[in-house]
């Protein structure tokens, strides 16, 4: 039986209308060519390309990895969300590099950097990475969405689960296999207001059925509100023994986010993501210049600030409401000792949208989680579309004309789709979403963040020293990745205590990344010293120390007072969180 009333379907029914008639005269418009497929024409403003970002990175695995997290570890995971400052280090730092290569992709900056196998290493990663964390997870979070509003569905043996995530990402492909860039940031726009607008109602309505924000904070404890974990797991500070977990094996750490892994590791994560992913960054290469790009920036830092609130207090919020009974929460996420069932949190989101919403406000709301999982998938299609044509089709055939690269655009998205919907059965099993993104982007990100902050502040370092801290550090994280599936997968499944794999497995993830990226960046710098220096000529204008002095112009010319003061802002919005959430 659905959830959702006939006004519900009437707004969601709208809402599909808008985004499809967005798309319709975005292709319209289209011209066939490669900048315009790709980058969107090089001409978006600042307010898209902001809420652009925001709409792509506030995707499936918030609404329902996040919110879940919220309900079993509150506020632990702010953190991540709170990594707004990388978004200005994007805008102030690396941008102006970007923009002024005219690069099309990440790995191809690489190549200007370094060398073009050092760009083909990059994309393969990439081009994984999108499989193994983006796509998945979209198209998990569709199932869970569907299977709590429209449980009852059923057409050809395949239940609501299956049926939300094929129609999410078949619809999702559709517009960005026709619309390219400017059809995702476009409609992603709108799906940002939709989404921000949806959840603030989510989070007033859930406090209003709970008793307010000192219920809210009476049920949690102060435990829940604290961002700042211990790094020794309770109860075993005077042994600093290996403990085992019903969940993980904490080898001398807390396994729960603690405030070591999170000030040390989690910027790592933040940094490549915000600063060096094809799927953020692609944004800010389709502005119309370097001050639309960095104001982008500085605009979607702002919005960044938002998820805490939306999406980590409302799953706060459901746990809260079903300690208290409320409409039979408990029955369907606590256990018998009334503690949260870690697998049943991914619903908390939703859960909160069948439960406590009114008819209408409900169809807004679900239209919001909608624009979520799909600009999500929308930006992983469009980012992966574009690595495949750019940095191995174009490569190959270098004769290709612009119309031949759109097309092969096209196809690889439509690839990406049928990937996605075989990976269907991988992953509809997973388990703690949220934790399974992070440790996967904490495995694979360390490299790439090496090989782009290495590359840009030193001239010294060079295509061979890349090349090894990629292949190093992406063998160090597949292994990681080969060790912990076994007993992701398995049910009951456990390395012999005290074996090395057991070893390894039982670091937890962000103290394992830590570990990648010191020993890439050892490896960089040592095989780049021992290396002949790149010439000036070929990384001129690439690093710090080999800007011109019209580069500096330039780039002093691309932003004003009101700039500056906007990201200063944004800096003291941050603290004033951390504050707040210490306890």
């Amino acid at each position: 039986m659905s959830v959702l009333a006939p006004i519900d379907w009437g707004i969601i029914g709208i809402y599909f209308l808008i985004i499809l008639g967005i798309a319709w005269w975005v292709i319209q418009k289209q011209n066939n060519n490669t900048d315009e497929y790709f980058l969107a024409g090089r001409n978006l403003g600042w307010f898209v390309v902001g809420a652009s970002i925001f709409a792509s990175n506030i995707g499936s695995e918030h609404l329902v990895g996040l919110a879940g997290s919220g309900a079993t570890d509150g506020v632990a995971l702010a953190h991540y969300e709170l990594h707004a400052w990388c978004l200005l280090v994007l805008g102030w730092i690396m941008a102006p590099f970007y923009m002024r290569s005219r690069v099309f992709t990440m790995p191809e900056f690489l190549e200007k950097r370094f060398n073009s196998t050092a760009r083909w290493v990059l994309s393969l990663i990439s081009l994984v990475a999108y499989v193994l964390t983006k796509v998945a997870v979209g198209i998990f979070a569709g199932g869970i969405v569907f299977g709590v509003l429209l449980p009852d569905i059923n057409f050809m043996g395949l239940n609501s689960f299956w049926i939300g995530s094929i129609l999410v990402i078949i619809f999702t492909g559709l517009y960005t296999i026709l619309g390219g860039l400017k059809a995702v940031a476009y409609t992603e726009s709108l799906q940002s207001i939709i989404l921000i607008i949806g959840s603030i109602l989510v989070t007033y309505y859930g406090l209003e059925a709970l008793g307010g924000w000192n219920e809210l904070r009476r049920i949690c404890g102060t435990d829940m509100f604290n961002l700042w974990k211990p790094l020794v797991p309770e109860g075993l500070e005077s042994t600093w023994a290996p403990v085992k977990s019903d969940t993980h094996m904490a080898w001398y750490f807390n396994d729960r986010y603690p405030w070591l892994g999170m000030l040390l590791c989690a910027p790592i994560i933040g940094l490549w993501y915000w600063t060096t992913d094809q799927y953020i960054v692609q944004r800010t290469l389709g502005a119309a210049n370097l001050t639309e790009a960095r104001r982008g920036t500085i605009f979607a830092a702002f919005l960044k600030l938002l998820p805490v609130f939306i999406f980590i207090i409302p799953g706060m919020i459901c746990f809260a409401l079903a300690t208290k009974g409320y409409e039979g929460l408990d029955k369907v996420l606590l256990d018998e000792k009334g503690q949260i069932i870690s697998i049943n949190a991914q619903q908390a989101f939703p859960r909160l949208v069948a439960t406590i919403l009114p008819p209408g406000i409900r169809g807004i709301v679900v239209a919001g989680l909608l624009a979520a999982l799909m600009s999500s998938l929308a930006g992983v299609f469009n980012a992966s579309s574009t690595l495949f044509t750019m940095d191995f089709y174009s490569k190959f055939n270098p004769d290709a004309n612009e119309k031949s690269l759109v097309r092969i655009g096209r196809i690889a998205t439509a690839v990406m789709v049928l990937i996605g919907l075989l990976w269907i059965p991988v992953i509809q099993g997973s388990r703690g979403l949220y934790d399974y993104l992070q440790s996967v982007q904490g495995y694979l990100a360390p490299p790439i963040f090496v090989v782009f902050f290495f590359g840009i502040f030193s001239k010294r370092m060079t295509a061979k020293g890349a090349l090894w801290a990629l292949g190093v550090g992406f063998a160090m994280g597949l292994f990681r990745l080969a060790i912990d599936t076994p007993k992701a997968l398995i049910e009951g499944f456990s390395y012999e205590e005290g074996s090395f794999f057991w070893l390894i497995n039982s670091i937890f993830f962000q103290y394992y990344s830590l570990l990648i990226t010191i020993v890439c960046g050892l490896v960089m710098w040592l095989v780049s010293r021992k290396s002949e220096a790149p010439s000036l000529a070929q990384i001129k204008g690439l690093t710090f120390s080999t800007l011109s002095e019209k580069d500096k112009m330039e780039n002093r010319a691309s932003y004003t007072t009101k700039d500056v003061i906007a990201s200063a802002l944004v800096i003291l919005l941050i603290i004033i969180a951390y504050m707040f959430f210490s306890g």
